[in-house]
């Protein structure tokens, strides 16, 4: 673990919010800690893109400045993080979080209180870094799958390799989060519980090709198995909670692979709750891998910290230590 034990001096800060996110929550976090940042004299550059792009756009603007922020501080989820995250991966500036999406998986992992922008913003302004990796996906499908993005998987930020923060959902779950972000009620994660309904009266197990390059022990291997979802971690948790990679670790250059393999819809639909609760999936048809570089091979759409990210097949890397975030 990479922290800085002299806190750096917190003057300035950019400001990126999301109108939508959380239904609000967003900018109500973001104008509480606009207020901190007032009474403890920090100079506030706000940051409110009209899409994704421009988000990454202004954010680069920002950062590469004369006079650039000392830090970057997120009002929203890990879905606005992951487009910030385009722009300063590399850059040394760091991220601080302001919890106010529907997951917030990045902030819980690092220990940021979910509501309570108070607390923060003064975790921000605390000015403790911490480095940490990223992970990389790059679809390349063929153009026949690709005329699929016209329906909904093209990628949320027009970046190449897209990153994320937390982690990568292929099949199952990515075509659940995808059908979730299209749906308007129900509000909050129950959306998702609504949304699997669909999926899971589909086909759920399809044919997959794994490639792990770089796992603990310098070893190479290839996969072939039949499975329902596979996930790529840099944290444990995505949406909101769910352990879908137990022993992720942020900052040991790997990334996790959690392989659920094919079962009946009865399996998945006992499984389901306990992964929504939060707890640790032991079943036979679950295996875990990690590596440094992972390809994955399957006629299934990608999502990456809830966002799209294209269709496999498409290629997995860590970047070790590619963004430095501010910390308790």
């Amino acid at each position: 673990m990479n922290e800085n034990a002299n806190p750096l001096p917190i003057r300035s800060v950019a400001l990126v919010t999301n109108p939508h996110s959380g239904h609000g929550r967003g900018l109500a976090a973001a104008a509480v800690a606009a207020a901190r940042f007032a009474e403890r004299g920090v100079r506030v550059q706000e940051i409110r893109g009209g899409d994704a792009a421009e988000t990454v756009r202004l954010v680069g603007d920002s950062i590469r400045a004369a006079d650039r922020p000392d830090a970057v501080v997120c009002a929203g989820g890990d879905g606005l993080v992951c487009v910030t995250l385009q722009a300063l991966a590399g850059s040394g500036v760091p991220l601080g979080l302001l919890p106010g999406g529907t997951g917030n998986d990045l902030a819980r992992e690092l220990g940021v209180p979910d509501n309570d922008p108070r607390a923060a913003a003064d975790i921000a302004l605390g000015g403790r870094t911490r480095t940490i990796d990223l992970g990389a996906v790059e679809s390349t499908p063929d153009p026949e799958h690709a005329q699929g993005w016209a329906a909904g998987i093209e990628p949320a930020v027009a970046h190449r390799p897209m990153r994320f923060a937390t982690v990568a959902g292929t099949g199952f779950d990515a075509r659940v989060t995808l059908r979730a972000n299209r749906m308007r009620r129900p509000k909050g994660s129950l959306r998702y519980s609504f949304a699997a309904v669909p999926e899971l009266l589909g086909r759920l197990g399809v044919p997959y090709r794994i490639v792990l390059s770089g796992e603990p022990d310098g070893g190479e291997r290839v996969v072939d198995t039949e499975a329902v979802m596979v996930a790529v971690g840099n944290t444990r948790t995505y949406g909101g909670g769910m352990l879908i990679c137990p022993d992720a670790i942020l900052d040991d250059g790997l990334l996790d692979l959690t392989v659920v393999g094919a079962m009946s819809r009865w399996e998945m639909v006992r499984l389901l709750p306990a992964l929504a609760a939060g707890k640790r999936i032991d079943h036979p048809a679950v295996t875990h891998y990690c590596a440094r570089t992972i390809t994955l091979t399957a006629e299934v759409p990608v999502t990456a910290d809830g966002d799209p990210a294209g269709l496999l097949p498409a290629t997995f890397r860590v970047e070790p230590g590619a963004l430095t975030v501010l910390t308790p």
